[in-house]
């Protein structure tokens, strides 16, 4: 019982911290998403070499007439969230 209580203490004054916190600067929340996107690009990376690997292995064992193991795509190159291609420059006001 004891401990039941302990942990409910500490529950409600985690929540309360949390809930407390201010919200993020657009810098932090810039940081956060580059963060986050980089990981997902690491795990398509580790994804596509992990792929490669198993490839070769499986051609140091293929049987000779039977299908190679299917391609691995590449992944593309990383683009930071935010860095969008280059937009054109605005139109010019119409004349009248």
């Amino acid at each position: 019982m004891k401990k039941l209580i302990a942990f409910m203490i500490c529950t409600f004054a985690t929540a309360s911290a949390f809930a407390t916190l201010p919200p993020l600067t657009p810098e932090a929340k810039a940081a956060d998403d580059l963060a986050k996107a980089k990981t997902a690009y690491a795990g398509r990376v580790g994804a596509f070499q992990l792929c490669q690997a198993i490839n070769k292995v499986a051609d140091q064992y293929r049987v000779p007439g039977t299908p190679a193991p299917a391609a691995c795509v590449a992944p593309p190159p990383f683009v930071a969230p935010g860095a969008a291609a280059p937009t054109a420059a605005a139109p010019a006001p119409a004349a009248k």
